[in-house]
């Protein structure tokens, strides 16, 4: 199982580190995903990276300010996450996948998600 961690409260303009720590033996065969949810608004895709760590892929509205990152020997993916916006209010998701992708669907494993607020 995924759990997320580092969310808290922050003011715009502010960084923050997201972790996920993943359980079991087979955490470098997948590759990982970052995913938000504000309120009353559907899951989006956040970043995502490649089993190796070797490859890296962002969402639009992040690009520039995000930075994915992921140690196999320690099992975690990071999301470290700078000059913040309040439009990055949400809840922050980590999941796996077969293969990078921008798609929901093709993501399991999700973890329990951490709150990010970013105030202006």
């Amino acid at each position: 199982q995924l759990q997320a961690s580092g969310g808290g409260l922050v003011q715009a303009g502010g960084s923050l580190r997201l972790s996920c720590a993943a359980s079991g033996r087979t955490f470098s065969a997948y590759a990982r995903g970052w995913f938000r949810q504000a309120p009353g608004k559907e899951r989006e895709f956040v970043a995502s990276i490649s089993r190796s760590g070797n490859n890296d892929y962002y969402a639009d509205s992040v690009k520039g300010r995000f930075t994915i990152s992921r140690d196999n020997a320690k099992n975690t993916v990071y999301l470290q996450m700078n000059s913040l916006k309040p439009e990055d209010t949400g809840v922050y998701y980590c999941a796996a996948a077969p293969f990078p992708s921008s798609q929901a669907a093709q993501y399991g494993d999700w973890g329990q998600g951490t709150q990010v607020t970013v105030s202006s």
